[in-house]
């Protein structure tokens, strides 16, 4: 089945880091890369899975909208994050420091890119009309900084990360940049909120294999030509949270939430496949459950 799970990513992230973080124990951050994980020189290993149903776009940039689920994993092993959210895993390969300092993060990252590869999931049929896009792999890395105790409490945590990966199984042959600021606080034993932003600057190949209209495609589709350059293709911002139903914020059963919006720019927005066919203005809601062991 085709989703836009990119999309599912950030949210899911955001919420795990909520619900993976022991309030007035520690704090975690809601990072796009890994450290969404308690703090290990307090607690030790751990691991967090959950499953939410999300509702987001059939495309990136589609005004069509579907249910899909989002399994993920977060945890931390002898000091060192990982995640495994959707079709993105990554490690942090810094061990984290333990109390109110600063983290300084970096490790590599994988992603499975689904977007368009299955016109069955697609409404719209001037999208199908432009043809399946294969299944593409994006690989790199990313560093980070995060600094815990710095407003509501000595448990936040504020951080900020860039990451660039890029295709290596020939699909659109380029690469991505992601920079983003996430901040988490715990607000109680059983309740935290993180909200996070984050944009994204992709290379030509990306535009061209996602967001272009040839002639041809043009014919079949009845939208207009475009060619896309390469670029920021747009912003996200969102809120998520958690409340532990079982015990606390350390372990046990917890409810996850959250919400995005992004909004698609400059080619990426004017291009038809958005404007014509989809929307600048995308939304993502997910609620689910996890538990921590």
């Amino acid at each position: 089945m085709n989703v836009n799970r990119n999309a599912v990513r950030p949210l899911l992230v955001a919420a795990l880091a909520c619900l993976a973080a022991p309030a007035l124990a520690q704090s975690a951050s809601v990072p796009a890369e890994p450290n969404a994980t308690p703090d290990p020189a307090l607690v030790g290993d751990t691991v967090t899975v959950a499953v939410a149903a999300a509702y987001l776009p059939d495309y990136e940039g589609s005004n069509d909208y579907r249910f899909v689920p989002g399994p993920a994993a977060i945890g931390s092993f002898r000091n060192f994050s990982f995640q495994l959210i959707g079709n993105r895993a990554s490690i942090d390969l810094i061990p984290n420091p333990g109390g109110p300092r600063w983290d300084v993060q970096a490790g590599p990252i994988g992603v499975v890119n689904f977007n368009r590869n299955n016109n069955n999931a697609i409404d719209d049929r001037r999208i199908r009309a432009l043809g399946e896009r294969d299944i593409a792999v994006e690989l790199g890395g990313y560093v980070g900084l995060g600094k815990t105790g710095v407003i509501t409490s000595p448990y936040d945590k504020l951080s900020a990360s860039l990451s660039y990966r890029h295709d290596v199984s020939g699909v659109h042959r380029s690469g991505i940049w992601t920079p983003s600021v996430n901040y988490f606080t715990p607000l109680s034993l059983k309740a935290g909120v993180g909200l996070f932003a984050s944009a994204e600057r992709v290379e030509r190949g990306f535009a061209r294999t996602y967001f272009d209209v040839d002639a041809a495609q043009s014919l079949a589709s009845g939208l207009p030509q475009f060619r896309t350059r390469g670029g920021w293709k747009h912003w996200t911002a969102g809120l998520a949270g958690t409340y532990a139903l079982t015990g606390n914020l350390l372990k046990g059963w917890k409810a996850i939430g959250g919400v995005t919006y992004k909004k698609m720019l400059n080619d990426f927005g004017d291009t038809p496949v958005v404007s014509v066919a989809g929307s600048r203005s995308q939304w993502l809601a997910a609620i689910g459950v996890g538990y921590t062991f």
